[in-house]
């Protein structure tokens, strides 16, 4: 990349933030676009200014690290993710599994950050070591986009009529992904689908 890499940054704690900010300003390789304390700000900022790689902390308020990524790779022109997390129990493979492109350890120094996000921005992934059988076996990651909002929506107890009017489709059509989704879940009936994806999400909120 002939010119600096556009950098946007998001964590809640101010001092890690601030801390962040002074690592990349002084780093010839990169310029800081902008800051943002919460996922509801960084979408805000991103959909407006060029980015190429953003930093994100995994439990952002009030979406969430995954959230947002998960809702910014529909995007054109989305920027690559690093996530700057604990390196805990399975948030590696949470950020994988999300759409991140990379994932760098508080524990780490600067420079394995930096070096992160150089190395995602020339369209690398960055991960420490993840089972990738382990991303094969989560049954959301089967579902499409379509049945994803669907199993959202049927959680919040709507009526296949209310599913009809809030899709936008036929009764039948929202029938046939219901149908599709139990398989995929491997569920039978609508109050298995929504405990899996109350058990789900807990899963991402608490890696």
């Amino acid at each position: 990349m002939d010119r600096p890499i556009e950098i946007m940054l998001a964590d809640a704690n101010p001092l890690v933030l601030s801390a962040m900010s002074e690592l990349f300003e002084r780093d010839a390789r990169f310029s800081l676009v902008a800051t943002s304390a919460t996922a509801e700000g960084f979408l805000g900022m991103v959909m407006r200014l060029k980015v190429d790689v953003g930093v994100i902390d995994w439990n952002l308020p009030a979406l969430g690290g995954g959230k947002l990524i998960e809702v910014l790779r529909e995007q054109d022109n989305a920027p690559r993710f690093v996530v700057y997390g604990e390196n805990a129990k399975n948030l590696p493979r949470l950020a994988m599994t999300a759409g991140a492109a990379g994932f760098a350890p508080r524990s780490a120094d600067g420079t394995a950050l930096l070096n992160t996000c150089a190395d995602v921005a020339a369209g690398k992934m960055v991960f420490p070591f993840i089972d990738v059988r382990e991303l094969q076996t989560d049954p959301m990651q089967s579902l499409s986009r379509k049945e994803r909002v669907m199993l959202e929506a049927l959680s919040k107890g709507l009526t296949n009529r209310e599913l009809s009017k809030e899709l936008g489709i036929s009764t039948n059509t929202v029938k046939f992904h219901l149908s599709n989704m139990y398989d995929k879940l491997s569920v039978k009936n609508r109050a298995q689908a929504i405990a899996f994806y109350y058990g789900s999400k807990q899963t991402l909120n608490d890696p």
